[in-house]
């Protein structure tokens, strides 16, 4: 098991929509090892193959509750239904929402309350998911993800510049910027 780089806003594989898994292999079964190594080292509590470098529809999760059981798995080729995302501005703390490929930061966003994810886990097993609140959220950013989707391209229009502005002067937005948990410092 290894940690892998994490690519940057900007890298094509991070926009561009991802392909189906259709072999349940070890080398599936290693690269969703790899990227629970990756997402816990990080820290983080979703990682997305994309996120890796690699262009296949596959996401790991990782969410403790505070009342409840631990919420930790992987979705392959997953399909995800959600409520009606409600109307009005995203909550400034309590909807901020942050992302591996654009480290460091976070901005509001408004998300579904509810989602309901169906997928196959690394063996091609059936999974059925019912989530709410912060783990329903975690679940529609890892599924963007695999559509080409990061959350800075859903956010409101008042922090584009901002985001722009952060993009420029990180030099991300580009091609080939990665970083590497536990050797990078770009995270919180």
């Amino acid at each position: 098991m290894a940690v892998l780089p994490i690519r940057i806003s900007g890298d094509p594989v991070l926009h561009t929509p991802a392909t189906p898994v259709t072999e349940f292999d070890d080398d599936l079964r290693r690269l969703v090892d790899d990227m629970f190594d990756t997402m816990d080292r990080a820290p983080g509590v979703g990682l997305a193959a994309p996120q890796v470098g690699v262009g296949k529809r596959v996401f790991v999760f990782s969410y403790q509750p505070e009342d409840g059981p631990m919420r930790r798995g992987v979705a392959v080729n997953p399909d995800l239904l959600i409520t009606p995302v409600p109307l009005g501005d995203p909550d400034d703390d309590a909807e901020a929402e942050g992302c591996l490929s654009f480290p460091g930061e976070r901005f509001p966003l408004r998300r579904a309350e509810r989602a309901v994810l169906t997928a196959v886990d690394a063996a091609g097993a059936p999974i059925r998911l019912e989530a709410e609140g912060w783990f329903a959220r975690i679940l529609q950013h890892e599924f963007d993800h695999l559509n080409g989707i990061l959350y800075t391209d859903r956010i409101d229009r008042g922090y584009e510049r901002t985001v722009a502005r952060i993009t420029r002067k990180s030099g991300w937005g580009v091609p080939g910027v990665s970083w590497l948990p536990g050797v990078d410092h770009l995270e919180d």
